[in-house]
């Protein structure tokens, strides 16, 4: 699969971004060193700071890595893998089913994509990026014939949980999935019974997901080695709103 390249139109205040694939082994190197960057060195995860200052795990070498480039710099500012089709025989599972029983999913599994490792460069956190990326992952859709994107949304936990805990009390009964999707974490986080007296900012990437019609699948995991917890989403490819699918279901795909 090729994705075109696309780019936004720069103005003094907004760099000029290109969309694609990683297409060699270098550039995926490139998206790991931002992952690293983003994930280990400002979340300061000393457990998974290694020499080579690359973030990585077994599931790279088989998924694709979207990437968005900033054209007058050439630096990589933002990513996301996408896990589907081939590349989901070779992995014989998707990364989430480390953290959540899928067994509901089971029937649904041919047409599901995943994405993840979402991760965008501090000084690019405006809005452009994730929109680009976006797009990017609905050409992947496209491609894959996919009908579900699934993935983990992350939450720090270096509040002791505060945000995790008001997020679920806040959103969780007006985005909860219907039941026959609900997945089981496999290492639930404790929430507390009372929901939080003041609204919680969501973050934009869960706010992404939201808007466009995703669903929240049930209760947080923990994920102790990122030190967060981790939301399941789900976006049925049918719930997308009109005013988001004329922007993300643009033809941004090449045969």
């Amino acid at each position: 699969m090729r994705l075109t390249t696309v780019r936004s139109d720069a103005t003094p205040s907004f760099p000029k971004l290109s969309l694609s694939l990683a297409t060699t082994s270098e550039e995926v190197r490139e998206v790991q060193r931002l992952r690293y960057q983003v994930f280990v060195e400002a979340m300061d995860l000393g457990s998974l700071r290694n020499s080579e200052g690359l973030e990585k795990d077994d599931f790279d070498d088989y998924c694709d890595h979207l990437l968005v480039r900033d054209t007058r710099t050439l630096k990589v500012v933002g990513t996301y893998r996408v896990l589907g089709g081939r590349g989901l025989v070779r992995t014989g599972g998707f990364y989430a089913e480390n953290e959540f029983d899928l067994s509901r999913l089971h029937h649904l599994r041919p047409r599901l994509l995943e994405a993840g490792r979402a991760c965008i460069h501090p000084d690019y956190r405006g809005g452009g990026v994730l929109m680009m990326l976006w797009a990017g992952l609905a050409a992947c859709m496209k491609r894959e014939n996919a009908e579900y994107l699934i993935g983990c949304a992350s939450v720090s936990l270096a509040d002791g949980g505060n945000t995790i805990n008001g997020l679920y009390h806040q959103l969780a009964t007006a985005h909860m999935a219907p039941p026959e999707y609900h997945v089981e974490p496999k290492l639930v986080f404790p929430l507390h019974d009372e929901p939080p007296s003041t609204m919680v900012t969501v973050p934009a990437l869960i706010k992404g997901y939201l808007r466009s019609g995703a669903w929240i699948c049930g209760l947080p995991a923990w994920d102790p080695d990122f030190h967060c917890a981790d939301l399941f989403m789900m976006l049925p490819l049918a719930r997308l709103e009109s005013r988001y699918a004329r922007h993300y279901l643009k033809d941004e795909a090449a045969a």
